[in-house]
Protein backbone atom coordinates (compact mmCIF):
# COMPACT_ATOMS: atom_id res chain seq x y z
CA UNK A 1 0.00 0.00 0.00
CA UNK A 2 1.81 3.31 -1.03
CA UNK A 3 1.88 6.24 1.74
CA UNK A 4 -0.26 8.45 -0.35
CA UNK A 5 -3.63 5.79 -0.68
CA UNK A 6 -6.41 7.61 0.17
CA UNK A 7 -9.46 6.08 2.00
CA UNK A 8 -11.89 5.65 -1.04
CA UNK A 9 -8.53 3.07 -2.78
CA UNK A 10 -10.13 0.77 0.38
CA UNK A 11 -13.25 -0.48 0.62
CA UNK A 12 -13.10 -2.72 3.85
CA UNK A 13 -10.86 -2.83 7.01
CA UNK A 14 -9.86 -6.37 5.64
CA UNK A 15 -8.96 -5.21 2.77
CA UNK A 16 -7.18 -2.27 4.49
CA UNK A 17 -4.99 -4.44 6.82
CA UNK A 18 -4.20 -6.87 3.86
CA UNK A 19 -2.28 -4.16 1.54
CA UNK A 20 -0.87 -3.12 5.16
CA UNK A 21 0.81 -6.14 4.90
CA UNK A 22 -0.45 -6.98 8.50
CA UNK A 23 -0.63 -10.48 9.76
CA UNK A 24 -4.27 -10.62 11.89
CA UNK A 25 -7.01 -12.20 14.07
CA UNK A 26 -9.88 -11.55 14.72
CA UNK A 27 -12.07 -11.58 17.65
CA UNK A 28 -16.16 -11.43 18.88
CA UNK A 29 -16.23 -9.31 22.08
CA UNK A 30 -20.58 -8.83 22.32
CA UNK A 31 -21.44 -11.55 24.30
CA UNK A 32 -18.28 -14.00 24.55
CA UNK A 33 -14.79 -13.56 23.88
CA UNK A 34 -14.40 -16.12 20.21
CA UNK A 35 -12.83 -16.30 17.28
CA UNK A 36 -14.48 -14.55 14.35
CA UNK A 37 -12.56 -16.38 10.94
CA UNK A 38 -12.07 -13.90 8.42
CA UNK A 39 -13.63 -15.53 5.66
CA UNK A 40 -16.69 -15.18 7.49
CA UNK A 41 -15.67 -11.16 8.27
CA UNK A 42 -15.03 -10.78 4.47
CA UNK A 43 -18.50 -11.41 4.05
CA UNK A 44 -19.73 -9.68 6.62
CA UNK A 45 -18.18 -6.07 5.63
CA UNK A 46 -19.58 -6.87 1.65
CA UNK A 47 -23.30 -7.16 3.39
CA UNK A 48 -23.23 -11.13 2.18
CA UNK A 49 -24.54 -12.29 5.64
CA UNK A 50 -25.74 -10.68 8.90
CA UNK A 51 -22.88 -10.54 12.09
CA UNK A 52 -23.30 -13.70 13.90
CA UNK A 53 -23.47 -12.53 16.93
CA UNK A 54 -24.59 -8.85 17.77
CA UNK A 55 -25.14 -7.19 21.12
CA UNK A 56 -27.32 -3.97 21.36
CA UNK A 57 -27.69 -3.23 17.60
CA UNK A 58 -23.52 -3.53 16.92
CA UNK A 59 -20.61 -5.77 15.79
CA UNK A 60 -17.50 -5.43 18.82
CA UNK A 61 -15.00 -6.95 17.50
CA UNK A 62 -11.28 -7.00 18.54
CA UNK A 63 -8.63 -7.08 15.89
CA UNK A 64 -5.08 -7.87 16.84
CA UNK A 65 -2.72 -7.53 13.71
CA UNK A 66 1.43 -7.28 13.14
CA UNK A 67 4.25 -7.30 11.01
CA UNK A 68 6.04 -10.20 10.45
CA UNK A 69 9.10 -8.60 11.75
CA UNK A 70 7.44 -7.87 14.90
CA UNK A 71 5.54 -10.55 17.21
CA UNK A 72 3.63 -8.02 19.25
CA UNK A 73 0.45 -7.46 18.11
CA UNK A 74 -1.23 -4.42 17.69
CA UNK A 75 -5.15 -4.28 18.71
CA UNK A 76 -7.99 -2.45 17.99
CA UNK A 77 -11.20 -2.54 19.47
CA UNK A 78 -14.32 -2.03 17.58
CA UNK A 79 -18.28 -0.92 17.77
CA UNK A 80 -19.32 -0.83 14.65
CA UNK A 81 -23.65 -0.19 14.54
CA UNK A 82 -25.58 -2.75 12.42
CA UNK A 83 -28.83 -2.40 11.10
CA UNK A 84 -32.01 -4.04 11.70
CA UNK A 85 -31.47 -7.20 9.83
CA UNK A 86 -27.99 -7.49 10.96
CA UNK A 87 -26.14 -6.26 8.02
CA UNK A 88 -23.19 -3.99 8.63
CA UNK A 89 -23.35 -0.56 8.29
CA UNK A 90 -21.17 0.54 5.38
CA UNK A 91 -21.08 3.97 6.01
CA UNK A 92 -19.69 4.22 9.69
CA UNK A 93 -17.28 1.22 8.56
CA UNK A 94 -15.90 3.40 5.79
CA UNK A 95 -15.43 6.54 8.20
CA UNK A 96 -13.41 4.18 10.41
CA UNK A 97 -11.37 2.72 7.35
CA UNK A 98 -10.67 6.79 6.65
CA UNK A 99 -9.89 8.11 9.85
CA UNK A 100 -7.23 5.22 9.79
CA UNK A 101 -5.85 5.81 6.98
CA UNK A 102 -5.63 9.88 7.61
CA UNK A 103 -3.66 9.07 10.89
CA UNK A 104 -1.45 6.59 10.31
CA UNK A 105 -1.17 5.71 6.01
CA UNK A 106 -0.07 2.59 5.06
CA UNK A 107 2.29 1.92 7.87
CA UNK A 108 -0.91 0.64 10.77
CA UNK A 109 1.98 -0.29 13.18
CA UNK A 110 3.95 2.85 13.12
CA UNK A 111 4.40 4.57 16.29
CA UNK A 112 1.69 7.34 16.26
CA UNK A 113 3.07 11.28 17.06
CA UNK A 114 1.04 13.76 18.87
CA UNK A 115 -1.46 14.93 16.19
CA UNK A 116 -1.91 11.03 15.03
CA UNK A 117 -2.26 9.74 18.42
CA UNK A 118 -5.31 12.84 18.75
CA UNK A 119 -7.03 11.53 15.39
CA UNK A 120 -6.88 8.24 16.29
CA UNK A 121 -8.24 8.73 20.07
CA UNK A 122 -11.52 10.97 18.73
CA UNK A 123 -12.07 8.06 16.60
CA UNK A 124 -15.92 7.03 17.55
CA UNK A 125 -15.77 3.46 16.87
CA UNK A 126 -13.35 2.73 19.42
CA UNK A 127 -14.84 1.12 22.70
CA UNK A 128 -13.12 -0.05 26.17
CA UNK A 129 -13.92 -3.81 27.25
CA UNK A 130 -14.94 -4.76 30.69
CA UNK A 131 -11.77 -5.47 32.20
CA UNK A 132 -12.66 -9.39 32.26
CA UNK A 133 -12.91 -9.38 28.55
CA UNK A 134 -10.07 -7.68 28.05
CA UNK A 135 -8.02 -10.16 30.22
CA UNK A 136 -9.96 -12.91 28.06
CA UNK A 137 -8.39 -11.26 24.83
CA UNK A 138 -4.91 -10.89 25.70
CA UNK A 139 -4.85 -14.64 26.87
CA UNK A 140 -6.73 -15.59 23.74
CA UNK A 141 -4.05 -13.91 21.76
CA UNK A 142 -0.46 -15.38 23.22
CA UNK A 143 -2.19 -18.55 23.10
CA UNK A 144 -3.14 -18.03 19.16
CA UNK A 145 0.34 -16.52 18.70
CA UNK A 146 2.27 -19.31 20.48
CA UNK A 147 3.21 -16.77 23.41
CA UNK A 148 3.99 -17.69 26.52
CA UNK A 149 1.58 -16.46 29.72
CA UNK A 150 1.44 -13.37 31.75
CA UNK A 151 3.03 -13.71 35.12
CA UNK A 152 0.42 -14.13 36.80
CA UNK A 153 -0.13 -17.96 35.76
CA UNK A 154 1.86 -19.08 37.90
CA UNK A 155 0.58 -18.12 41.15
CA UNK A 156 -2.95 -19.30 39.51
CA UNK A 157 -1.47 -22.53 39.22
CA UNK A 158 0.13 -22.66 42.70
CA UNK A 159 -2.95 -21.93 44.39
CA UNK A 160 -5.13 -23.86 41.98
CA UNK A 161 -2.97 -27.09 43.28
CA UNK A 162 -4.23 -26.88 46.27
CA UNK A 163 -0.88 -26.62 48.18
CA UNK A 164 -1.42 -23.15 49.65
CA UNK A 165 -4.99 -23.89 51.03
CA UNK A 166 -7.99 -22.34 49.42
CA UNK A 167 -8.27 -19.64 51.53
CA UNK A 168 -5.38 -18.28 50.47
CA UNK A 169 -6.58 -16.55 47.12
CA UNK A 170 -5.49 -13.20 47.62
CA UNK A 171 -2.10 -13.74 44.80
CA UNK A 172 -4.55 -14.56 42.19
CA UNK A 173 -5.33 -12.08 39.25
CA UNK A 174 -7.60 -12.34 37.19
CA UNK A 175 -5.52 -12.06 34.41
CA UNK A 176 -3.74 -15.31 35.79
CA UNK A 177 -7.36 -17.33 35.69
CA UNK A 178 -7.50 -16.53 32.42
CA UNK A 179 -4.17 -16.97 30.96
CA UNK A 180 -5.24 -20.50 32.54
CA UNK A 181 -8.76 -21.24 31.10
CA UNK A 182 -7.29 -20.48 27.69
CA UNK A 183 -5.17 -23.09 28.01
CA UNK A 184 -7.91 -25.88 29.38
CA UNK A 185 -6.97 -27.74 26.66
CA UNK A 186 -3.19 -27.68 27.48
CA UNK A 187 -0.75 -30.07 30.12
CA UNK A 188 -3.19 -31.41 32.96
CA UNK A 189 -5.26 -27.77 33.30
CA UNK A 190 -8.54 -29.56 33.39
CA UNK A 191 -7.93 -32.14 35.19
CA UNK A 192 -6.39 -29.88 37.72
CA UNK A 193 -8.88 -28.02 37.71
CA UNK A 194 -11.70 -30.52 38.17
CA UNK A 195 -9.81 -31.78 41.24
CA UNK A 196 -9.35 -28.49 42.70
CA UNK A 197 -13.40 -26.81 41.71
CA UNK A 198 -15.71 -27.67 44.38
CA UNK A 199 -12.74 -26.47 46.91
CA UNK A 200 -12.91 -23.05 45.36
CA UNK A 201 -14.50 -20.10 47.75
CA UNK A 202 -16.28 -17.72 45.71
CA UNK A 203 -13.82 -15.03 44.87
CA UNK A 204 -12.01 -16.72 42.96
CA UNK A 205 -14.86 -18.94 41.63
CA UNK A 206 -16.78 -16.02 39.85
CA UNK A 207 -14.06 -15.08 38.13
CA UNK A 208 -13.22 -18.29 36.98
CA UNK A 209 -16.57 -18.82 35.21
CA UNK A 210 -16.64 -15.09 33.95
CA UNK A 211 -13.49 -17.05 32.16
CA UNK A 212 -14.62 -20.30 31.29
CA UNK A 213 -17.62 -19.01 29.63
CA UNK A 214 -15.00 -18.24 26.21
CA UNK A 215 -14.24 -21.98 26.39
CA UNK A 216 -14.84 -25.27 24.76
CA UNK A 217 -14.80 -27.96 28.04
CA UNK A 218 -14.34 -31.47 28.49
CA UNK A 219 -17.27 -33.77 29.62
CA UNK A 220 -15.49 -34.25 32.81
CA UNK A 221 -15.20 -30.51 33.38
CA UNK A 222 -18.52 -29.89 32.41
CA UNK A 223 -20.24 -32.60 34.69
CA UNK A 224 -18.32 -31.09 37.67
CA UNK A 225 -19.96 -27.77 36.61
CA UNK A 226 -23.15 -28.96 36.16
CA UNK A 227 -23.26 -31.28 39.42
CA UNK A 228 -22.20 -28.26 41.33
CA UNK A 229 -24.70 -25.76 39.64
CA UNK A 230 -27.39 -28.11 40.32
CA UNK A 231 -26.53 -28.02 44.01
CA UNK A 232 -26.54 -24.70 43.72
CA UNK A 233 -29.69 -24.43 42.53
CA UNK A 234 -31.39 -26.48 45.18
CA UNK A 235 -29.82 -24.71 48.28
CA UNK A 236 -31.31 -21.52 46.10
CA UNK A 237 -34.55 -23.23 46.14
CA UNK A 238 -34.56 -23.75 49.88
CA UNK A 239 -33.36 -19.89 50.46
CA UNK A 240 -36.04 -18.59 49.15
CA UNK A 241 -38.22 -19.64 51.62
CA UNK A 242 -35.85 -17.71 53.96
CA UNK A 243 -34.91 -14.13 53.49
CA UNK A 244 -34.11 -12.05 49.91
CA UNK A 245 -30.90 -11.08 51.42
CA UNK A 246 -29.61 -15.08 51.93
CA UNK A 247 -31.11 -16.37 48.69
CA UNK A 248 -29.07 -13.30 46.44
CA UNK A 249 -25.08 -15.04 47.25
CA UNK A 250 -26.66 -17.98 46.40
CA UNK A 251 -28.45 -17.14 42.99
CA UNK A 252 -25.39 -15.35 41.75
CA UNK A 253 -23.31 -18.40 42.23
CA UNK A 254 -25.47 -20.33 40.03
CA UNK A 255 -25.83 -17.10 37.69
CA UNK A 256 -22.06 -17.82 37.33
CA UNK A 257 -22.13 -21.46 36.75
CA UNK A 258 -24.53 -21.14 34.03
CA UNK A 259 -21.98 -18.42 32.43
CA UNK A 260 -19.47 -21.07 33.05
CA UNK A 261 -21.10 -23.59 30.17
CA UNK A 262 -21.48 -20.83 27.48
CA UNK A 263 -18.69 -22.02 25.40
CA UNK A 264 -20.09 -25.55 26.14
CA UNK A 265 -23.96 -25.12 25.56
CA UNK A 266 -23.70 -27.52 22.58
CA UNK A 267 -22.84 -30.28 24.72
CA UNK A 268 -25.86 -33.01 24.71
CA UNK A 269 -25.39 -33.26 28.90
CA UNK A 270 -25.50 -29.30 29.08
CA UNK A 271 -28.82 -29.03 26.99
CA UNK A 272 -29.82 -31.60 28.65
CA UNK A 273 -29.89 -29.47 31.57
CA UNK A 274 -30.88 -26.61 30.05
CA UNK A 275 -34.13 -28.76 29.24
CA UNK A 276 -34.97 -30.04 32.52
CA UNK A 277 -34.02 -26.37 33.86
CA UNK A 278 -36.69 -24.52 31.27
CA UNK A 279 -39.53 -27.83 32.76
CA UNK A 280 -39.18 -26.47 36.24
CA UNK A 281 -42.18 -24.29 37.28
CA UNK A 282 -39.87 -21.57 37.92
CA UNK A 283 -36.30 -20.03 36.80
CA UNK A 284 -34.84 -17.12 38.04
CA UNK A 285 -34.99 -13.65 35.79
CA UNK A 286 -31.32 -13.66 36.25
CA UNK A 287 -31.11 -17.52 34.89
CA UNK A 288 -32.88 -16.16 32.16
CA UNK A 289 -30.75 -13.62 31.22
CA UNK A 290 -28.14 -15.34 31.79
CA UNK A 291 -29.22 -17.78 29.18
CA UNK A 292 -30.41 -15.23 26.18
CA UNK A 293 -26.93 -13.56 26.78
CA UNK A 294 -24.50 -16.08 26.73
CA UNK A 295 -26.23 -19.41 26.28
CA UNK A 296 -28.05 -17.92 23.28
CA UNK A 297 -27.51 -20.81 20.98
CA UNK A 298 -29.24 -23.20 22.79
CA UNK A 299 -32.90 -21.57 22.50
CA UNK A 300 -32.67 -22.01 18.02
CA UNK A 301 -35.01 -24.49 18.82
CA UNK A 302 -38.90 -23.83 18.73
CA UNK A 303 -39.56 -25.75 22.11
CA UNK A 304 -37.20 -24.56 23.82
CA UNK A 305 -37.81 -21.09 23.08
CA UNK A 306 -41.23 -21.16 23.44
CA UNK A 307 -40.66 -22.80 27.21
CA UNK A 308 -37.95 -19.85 27.96
CA UNK A 309 -40.61 -17.17 26.12
CA UNK A 310 -43.16 -18.89 29.24
CA UNK A 311 -40.74 -18.79 32.15
CA UNK A 312 -39.94 -15.05 30.43
CA UNK A 313 -43.26 -13.29 31.11
CA UNK A 314 -44.46 -15.11 34.06
CA UNK A 315 -41.45 -12.65 35.65
CA UNK A 316 -44.16 -10.18 35.02
CA UNK A 317 -41.56 -7.72 33.84
CA UNK A 318 -42.56 -6.26 30.88
CA UNK A 319 -39.68 -4.39 30.06
CA UNK A 320 -37.58 -7.26 30.87
CA UNK A 321 -39.60 -8.94 28.20
CA UNK A 322 -38.89 -6.61 25.64
CA UNK A 323 -35.29 -6.43 26.15
CA UNK A 324 -34.47 -9.82 25.60
CA UNK A 325 -36.90 -10.59 22.87
CA UNK A 326 -35.33 -7.53 20.68
CA UNK A 327 -31.98 -8.92 22.36
CA UNK A 328 -32.73 -12.29 20.59
CA UNK A 329 -34.58 -11.40 17.25
CA UNK A 330 -31.74 -9.32 16.04
CA UNK A 331 -29.30 -12.72 16.23
CA UNK A 332 -29.64 -14.27 12.71
CA UNK A 333 -29.90 -18.12 14.18
CA UNK A 334 -32.54 -17.30 16.84
CA UNK A 335 -35.02 -14.88 14.26
CA UNK A 336 -36.96 -17.32 12.40
CA UNK A 337 -37.44 -19.53 15.63
CA UNK A 338 -38.77 -16.63 17.18
CA UNK A 339 -41.02 -15.75 14.22
CA UNK A 340 -42.55 -19.45 14.69
CA UNK A 341 -42.83 -19.23 18.46
CA UNK A 342 -44.86 -15.73 17.74
CA UNK A 343 -47.31 -17.33 15.63
CA UNK A 344 -47.34 -20.55 17.47
CA UNK A 345 -51.04 -21.59 18.34
CA UNK A 346 -50.06 -22.99 21.69
CA UNK A 347 -48.52 -19.71 23.23
CA UNK A 348 -50.38 -18.90 26.61
CA UNK A 349 -52.56 -15.77 27.00
CA UNK A 350 -50.03 -14.23 28.70
CA UNK A 351 -47.12 -14.48 26.02
CA UNK A 352 -49.65 -13.97 23.46
CA UNK A 353 -50.85 -10.55 25.59
CA UNK A 354 -46.65 -9.74 25.81
CA UNK A 355 -46.19 -9.78 22.13
CA UNK A 356 -48.87 -7.80 21.71
CA UNK A 357 -48.00 -5.08 24.07
CA UNK A 358 -44.78 -5.20 22.25
CA UNK A 359 -45.30 -4.36 18.88
CA UNK A 360 -48.33 -1.83 19.86
CA UNK A 361 -45.45 0.09 21.82
CA UNK A 362 -43.43 0.01 18.02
Amino acid sequence: MSDNAQPQNIDTISQLLKLSGSQYRLYDMGRLVTKVPKELFEKVELNQVPYPTPSQGHAFIAIAFWQKQSAQPYLWLLKLPLDERGLLNQGARNHFIAIIVEALGADLTQEASKKQEDILSSNPYLFTPAQYKLASLNSKIKVDLKQPASEYLSPFLSYISGDLGWDNWQAVGVQGITDFTARIKQDNNSALLCKAFNNLPEEVLLPLCGALENESLDVNLIDIILTRLTTQLQNTAQLATQTESEEEPSQQIAQHLLRALAGSIQHKHVIEFIDSLLQQAYVSPDLLITLSGRCWSVLADNTRLMAYFEHLVSSNDIPLFTSIFKDLVAIPTIRPVVFQCMRAPNRSPALAQAIGQLFNQA
